[in-house]
C-alpha cells in the first residue's frame, strides 16, 4: 500500500473515530439513567469523563497533522447507540435483567472501539507518527480497562438477574390444578 493511501485511511479512520466518541458522549449519560445498579451508574459516569479525554486526544492527534476531524459519520457506532437506546427502553426487561442487558450493549462498544483504536494505532506506527501512536495506544488501554471492567460488573449482575428471575418465576407459580377431571 503507498504511504499516501495509507495516510487517507488512517485520517478516514480517524475522522470516523471522532464521530463515534462524540456519539457516546450522548449515549453515555442515558445509559448511566437508565442503570439500576449505582456501580454500573458510576460506570457510566466515569467512562463518560474518559471518553471526553478520548475526543480531546483525537482534536490534539488532527491538529498536529493539520487536518479537520469532522466530516465522517461512524454507521457502526450509529447502530450500536441505536441498540443500547433499544435496550434502554425495553419495558419487558427489569432491575437487574436490565442492566445487564446494557451491560452487554455497552461491552459491543467497547469491543468495536478496541478494534478501531488497534487499527488507527498500526498506522500511526507505520506513518511514523509517533506521538499519535502513543494518545492512541493510551486510548486503546483505556478502552480495554473499561471492557474489563464492564466483565467482572457482569459476572456480579448477570447472577444477580438469574437469581432476580428465579425469584420472580417462583412466586408467580400457581398451585397445580387438582381438582377432579369430568
Amino acid at each position: 500500500m503507498k504511504e499516501s493511501a495509507l495516510r487517507e485511511l488512517y485520517l478516514d479512520e480517524l475522522r470516523d473515530l471522532y464521530n463515534a466518541e462524540n456519539q457516546l458522549t450522548k449515549a453515555l449519560p442515558k445509559m448511566a439513567k437508565a442503570a439500576n445498579s449505582e456501580e454500573l451508574r458510576d460506570g457510566f459516569r466515569d467512562h463518560l469523563e474518559q471518553t471526553k479525554g478520548h475526543v480531546e486526544r483525537l482534536e490534539q492527534i488532527f491538529k498536529e497533522l493539520g487536518e479537520k476531524p469532522t466530516g465522517k459519520k461512524c454507521k457502526g457506532m450509529e447502530g450500536l447507540v441505536e441498540e443500547g437506546a433499544e435496550m434502554i427502553d425495553e419495558d419487558a426487561l427489569e432491575d437487574e435483567a436490565k442492566d445487564a442487558g446494557l451491560i452487554s450493549a455497552a461491552q459491543r462498544v467497547e469491543h468495536y472501539e478496541i478494534a478501531a483504536y488497534g487499527c488507527v494505532r498500526t498506522y500511526a506506527n507505520l506513518l511514523g507518527e509517533n506521538d499519535a501512536a502513543e494518545l492512541l495506544e493510551e486510548t486503546l488501554n483505556e478502552e480495554k480497562e473499561t471492557d474489563q471492567k464492564l466483565t467482572k460488573l457482569a459476572e456480579k449482575i448477570n447472577v444477580e438477574a438469574k437469581e432476580e428471575d428465579s425469584i420472580r418465576s417462583k412466586g408467580s407459580r400457581r398451585a397445580p390444578d387438582i381438582s377432579p377431571r369430568r
